[in-house]
């Protein structure tokens, strides 16, 4: 397990018209930049294991809180946390260290990030690697209205939509029990109702499945988002129909090298259509369930280290 004392200490950046908390580690590696994309409900904290391989590697290592996580800004406008503003923040953190491009990291939420990212902005991304979550194509109707019709009002990407604030009280009202219950292997949905898993896990009073992570890792998020709640975090989510519209005349083939680390035991479902929108693309699986690099941090850095090298040696 990692020390959280050894993770390095933030630095507050303004950039688009919002403070974003940073934590950097290889500054003296300036010109080989990656920038490291959290997920929900996660903290930069989440990359603890990747940090200090990537800066032994050679890299200059950025790791933002993105915009309502931690101690970065909390716009109170639900439309502020669009694809076009939280891309906007990676490309002022670009341009606050001068770098014309990086390589973008994104797990979970962090992932549809920098896909989206790479869709608004293809000349500042050279690599992308993306954990967990896949690419995901438009589809004929925007994902939330499509969600409501398939999996029904219950599901929570559309209960947090239709029903604004109600999960956001119940994940304040329990965070450590949220957290704790969120960070397990293989975490199983809670019945009797699937389509509230994520309510359903802030009730849940005894512990399911085995910890991802010790209980001083656990403090540092517990901590977190026991000061920010979790509304600008969700209203990632509330963006998502948005999202759909905003990226409707955006070409939607991804050209750039890419990597794509699925978990053989991850809930979240796979494209297999990956390779007609990104063709350029590699995937490899690990065994293990949604919280990748957290749950097999050895294998995550050495399957990162070795693509990277092959990108730098093509």
């Amino acid at each position: 397990m990692f020390d959280p004392a050894d993770f390095p200490k933030p630095t507050l950046i303004s950039v688009n018209g919002v403070e974003l908390e940073v934590f950097e580690a290889g500054r003296q590696n300036a010109g080989k930049p990656i920038v490291l994309c959290h997920g929900w409900p996660e903290h930069a904290f989440s990359w603890r294991h990747q940090v200090p391989a990537l800066a032994a590697a050679g890299y200059h290592v950025i790791v933002p809180n993105q915009r309502g996580y931690g101690n970065s800004s909390r716009p109170s406008e639900v439309t502020d946390y669009d694809i076009e503003h939280l891309s906007g923040d990676l490309i002022g953190l670009l341009d606050h260290y001068g770098y014309e491009d990086a390589t973008f990291v994104g797990h979970d939420w962090g992932a549809m990030v920098v896909w989206g990212l790479t869709l608004l902005h293809p000349n500042r991304v050279n690599n992308l690697i993306n954990l967990s979550v896949p690419y995901q194509e438009r589809w004929e109707k925007p994902w939330i209205e499509m969600m409501e019709a398939i999996f029904g009002g219950d599901f929570y990407f559309v209960h947090f939509n239709r029903q604004p604030g109600v999960a956001d009280a119940v994940f304040e009202e329990n965070t450590f029990q949220f957290l704790r219950n969120m960070y397990r292997k293989n975490q199983p949905p809670v019945e009797p109702q699937p389509g509230m898993m994520m309510i359903n896990l802030a009730k849940e009073e005894t512990p399911l499945g085995e910890p991802v992570m010790s209980d001083s890792e656990l403090a540092v998020f517990v901590s977190s988002f026991e000061a920010s709640g979790f509304t600008g975090s969700v209203n990632w989510y509330r963006n998502l129909d948005r999202n759909w519209h905003l990226l409707a005349g955006v070409n939607p083939i991804i050209q750039q090298p890419a990597l794509m680390i699925y978990g053989d035991r991850d809930a979240v479902s796979r494209n297999e259509k990956l390779t007609e929108f990104v063709p350029n693309v590699e995937v490899v699986n690990l065994d293990c369930g949604h919280w990748i690099q957290q749950e097999k941090p050895q294998e995550t850095n050495q399957t990162i280290l070795t693509w990277l090298e092959q990108q730098n040696a093509a």
